[in-house]
Order: structure tokens, then sequence, then C-alpha cells
């Protein structure tokens, strides 16, 4: 399974790399929280038959969901299946907060 650390991302963030990141954290989750990382784009990944062919293949995708297990390799795995450079985040978003990189605060859903 292809993935990313922690400090590859936030060295990627840091570098200006081109990538697209991927909020996939189960809607309430993600609402019981206040924060998102930086230039994240939530999709709902109960609906993710409606957006998977709206994701781009030509940059790589970094998707993560609250703790990097089921939700964000499932869908990297699908992704990677059709053709996109897709990787999950190591420890997901729980982990990226515990290590204390940058988040900014949501709009809501």
């Amino acid at each position: 399974m292809s993935s990313i650390t922690i400090a590859e991302l936030a060295l990627w963030q840091r570098g200006k790399f081109e990538f697209t990141l991927l909020d996939v954290r189960r809607a309430k989750v993600r609402q019981a929280d206040d924060a998102d990382i930086l230039d994240g784009r939530w999709l709902d990944p109960a609906l993710w038959l409606d957006w998977k062919d709206g994701i781009k293949a030509g940059a790589p995708v970094v998707v993560y969901c609250a703790h990097g297990h089921e939700i964000s390799q499932g869908l990297t795995a699908a992704l990677r299946a059709m053709g996109v450079d897709a990787r999950h985040l190591e420890g997901g978003y729980s982990a990226w907060r515990a290590a204390g990189e940058p988040v900014r605060a949501h709009a809501g859903l």
C-alpha cells in the first residue's frame, strides 16, 4: 500500500509541491473537530462513487481520514486502481495534529 509520512507531507506543503490533498473523514468525525489540514478538500467517503471520477490523475493525491486506516487506505487503493498516483497519510489526521503540524479552522460541512 502506498503511503506518505507526516514529515513527507509537511515537506511537500512547505516546498509547494503540486498535489491534491483529500480529507475523507466521515462527516460526523470531521464535524466533531474544528479544523482541517491546510489545503485539504473534504469529500464524503460515503459518496466516493459520485466523486471518484473528478480526481485528476496528473498529480499525486494524498488521502487522509481520522487515523489512517480503513477509509483512507481503501480509497487510496481504489484511486490507484483507476490510475491515480494516490497515497494515504500514515496515522491520518490524528497523527498530523499530534505532531503539531498546521491546521486551519474549517467552515463546517
